[in-house]
């Protein structure tokens, strides 16, 4: 297999467990399926959603001529780009970034907020090594990442599950308060996020309020995930953090409830549900508010805990929560104390029992 060396400018955190550097191989023979690292070269410049995470989390700006080290994947994103995998991708193929984590695909759909997607020329197939004496490269993929899924995980150690009706309803922030209170009140937390596309910023940010370890479906070697592994990835991650004994974990499912990337799944898993010490749903607006409680209660046979996200921005709102659906709403950015003491009141009488 012809073979040409490559230096790369960055590498995306979405391929972080590829075992790779930025001085690579790269061949002509590539693998067009999810997970599978390509190199490229950026032909356009842009000023808004114009940086792309790196392995080590940070967030640097992408420029025309960068050489990058990308992840082929889906996404299905309803604000943000969408778009697939191509059936085949040769050398001189134009492909696009399709989220900050270093996704890429064919783009399908983007959001005016956002602009268009970067344009890469494809440059070959990121080779790696399975050996020290290997002297033929393989394609490069991250579907092997440190911890694996799992069908079971033999945990009992409660977990709270962070959803959402959408996108931007306040997930990450709600899950980041609860730990920080859970970590002012003595207590050890582990955090997760277990669908959605890949990014370690969200798990970064848990780290940063306080969990003792944090991790996401990308270390269980999936940079997407979607329906029918979600629940095999969330029991390997929430499994793996069990095994550390932290006094609770709190879990976010990225995306919305209606979503591509498995939440639903998630929800509807038996072994995952019986760990839920509390569901905190987040939404942006009444009427998600009410469609999320017809779910759970309908679909997933679920009791929500508490509803937070912008619908509890104000008191009007989380009134119409309470009255509406008979259900605490206490909204993350300004009460996040009676939201953690609440949610410590459930934890405690879940160890009890």
């Amino acid at each position: 297999m012809s073979t040409t060396l490559c230096h790369i400018d960055k590498i995306a955190s979405s391929a972080r467990h590829a075992g790779i550097t930025r001085q690579v191989k790269v061949g002509r023979d590539i693998v067009a399926r999810r997970g599978y690292v390509l190199a490229v070269k950026v032909l356009n410049d842009k000023v808004t959603y114009d940086r792309m995470e790196i392995a080590t989390g940070r967030m640097v700006k992408v420029r025309r001529d960068d050489i990058l080290a990308v992840t082929l994947g889906a996404r299905h994103a309803s604000k943000g780009f969408a778009g697939f995998v191509p059936e085949s991708i040769a050398v001189g193929d134009r492909l696009q970034i399709l989220n900050m984590g270093g996704i890429c695909g064919v783009c399908t759909a983007f959001h005016p907020e956002f602009g268009q997607p970067f344009d890469v020329e494809v440059l070959g197939a990121v080779l790696s090594y399975p050996s020290m004496d290997a002297r033929i490269g393989v394609p490069a993929h991250t579907l092997e990442g440190p911890i694996k899924p799992a069908d079971h995980c033999n945990a009992s150690t409660p977990v709270i599950y962070v959803s959402g009706t959408a996108m931007n309803a306040g997930k990450t922030f709600a899950a980041c308060e609860l730990i920080r209170e859970f970590v002012r009140a003595g207590r050890t937390v582990a955090a997760c996020k277990i669908s959605g596309v890949s990014l370690m910023r969200d798990t970064l940010n848990m780290t940063d309020a306080g969990a003792a370890a944090a991790a996401d479906f990308t270390d269980a070697g999936s940079p997407i995930t979607d329906p029918s592994e979600a629940p095999s990835i969330s029991l390997g991650v929430i499994g793996s953090l069990a095994r550390q004994k932290p006094d609770v974990i709190v879990a976010e499912l990225g995306d919305g409830l209606l979503g591509q990337y498995g939440v639903s799944e998630i929800l509807e898993n038996g072994e995952l549900m019986s760990l839920a010490v509390a569901h905190v749903v987040c939404a942006s607006d009444p009427v998600g508010a009410y469609g999320a409680h017809l779910l759970f209660r309908d679909r997933f046979s679920q009791p929500i805990t508490v509803i937070s996200g912008p619908v509890s921005d104000n008191q009007v709102g989380r009134r119409q929560i309470e009255e509406t659906l008979g259900v605490p709403a206490i909204n993350a950015f300004q009460d996040a104390g009676a939201l953690g003491e609440l949610l410590a009141k459930e934890v405690d009488a879940w160890k009890k029992n």
